[in-house]
């Protein structure tokens, strides 16, 4: 099984026209409808639709309250290496950035990590490293999750695409969440955007999520790197691959996560910049598409814009982030992946959600 046959079969589909050609009348009944087809999320997503972000705002708000309830996960990511053989264009940790510093953590900075963000009572953790493939870089997470897996109940990844077996492998210690972007969508965009490095095989990275269903893993995430490419087509196609797989995979929970790129390595800027209103847009296009579907909001955001975001359809939110190697024992660590906009501590960010009439979840998940 792939997805990639069914995102070959819109090979013709001119979204912009396609979009263009949306009405006023066209958006109005599909926000009325029950149940929503393909072509209904990429009209969502037109600008015609932006004259109904409230009517979709409430419809939005409605659905994720009767799925989701007034709950927001919580989570943060834990850096165990920036050491990574690719060559993306737009990510920190290329391998062409030699500006920073490259570093793995030691067996004792993996515990002295795992300690601290557990100190602030966050049960489920991210675990990213750099791309260098082989038996020794997957011997070392194995590792890694032995040290941890004591600390929280739930356990993520964020790595290099990996095989059904080595997923398998990865399960059996604990992980079982899988978080993997296909970066950008558009296949030649993906091309010009990955001149080097395994991660240049669009397929193998296209399919993997789907690899982490056979796999087992209770949660897989997906996504697109938001302003590497056309925004409408990347958020559509995301959300057919989230539907394609939910629709499959009956035992796994899908969602999806909105990152907004940006600058990277060399003066590397974003090309398809995403506004605000844009990103409330995709929100409830999303929503509305997939009434089920799990939200990751990420600190790439400002404070103030992640918690106006809240009400309207994320389901998780990152919080206490440091995406520097070791960033949570040392204070002089730098490098991170990206910068953060919201820096809050888990408190304030718990503290925020109560106010808002949201229970803070850090725990949803116990293996017994």
């Amino acid at each position: 099984m792939s997805f990639y046959p069914l995102l070959k079969s819109y090979d013709g589909l001119d979204v912009n026209d396609y979009m263009r050609k949306v009405t006023s009348q066209r958006v109005a009944s599909i926000i009325r409808k029950e149940r929503l087809q393909a072509l209904d999320f990429l009209a969502l997503l037109s600008p015609a639709a932006t004259e109904f972000l409230e009517e979709m705002a409430q419809k939005a708000h409605r659905l994720t309250l009767q799925h989701f309830g007034r709950t927001i996960q919580l989570y943060t990511p834990l850096y165990l290496s920036n050491q990574c053989v690719n060559r993306c264009l737009y990510c920190n940790f290329s391998h062409i950035n030699k500006e920073i510093q490259r570093r793995r953590l030691s067996p004792e900075e993996i515990e002295a990590e795992a300690k601290a963000i557990a100190s602030t009572g966050l049960k489920q953790v991210l675990l990213l490293t750099g791309d260098v493939p082989g038996k020794e870089p997957l011997e070392y997470l194995v590792q890694a999750l032995d040290i941890i897996k004591e600390s929280f109940t739930s356990l993520s990844v964020e790595i290099n695409a990996l095989s059904t077996e080595e997923y398998t492998l990865l399960t059996k210690h604990g992980v079982d969440g899988l978080t993997i972007y296909q970066e950008v969508y558009d296949e030649k965009t993906y091309e010009s955007l990955h001149p080097a490095g395994p991660k240049r095989d669009y397929r193998w990275r296209l399919d993997a999520p789907e690899r982490g269903c056979q796999a087992a893993m209770r949660r897989v995430n997906v996504g697109a790197l938001l302003g590497l490419h056309h925004w409408p087509s990347e958020v559509f196609f995301t959300g057919l691959h989230a539907q394609y797989l939910q629709d499959r995979y009956l035992d796994t929970e899908i969602s999806v996560s909105i990152p907004r790129i940006k600058s990277g390595p060399e003066g590397y800027q974003p090309t398809a910049p995403v506004s605000d209103r844009d990103l409330v847009q995709i929100i409830l296009a999303f929503r509305l598409f997939m009434p089920r579907l799990g939200i990751t909001l990420s600190t790439r955001e400002s404070a103030a814009l992640r918690d106006n975001l809240v009400p309207l359809g994320v389901t998780r939110l990152s919080s206490g982030v440091n995406t520097a190697v070791g960033g949570h024992i040392d204070e002089e660590a730098k490098d991170g992946q990206f910068i953060i906009s919201d820096e809050r501590s888990t408190e304030e960010i718990r503290q925020m959600l109560l106010q808002k009439g949201y229970q803070p979840v850090f725990q949803d998940w116990h293996n017994i």
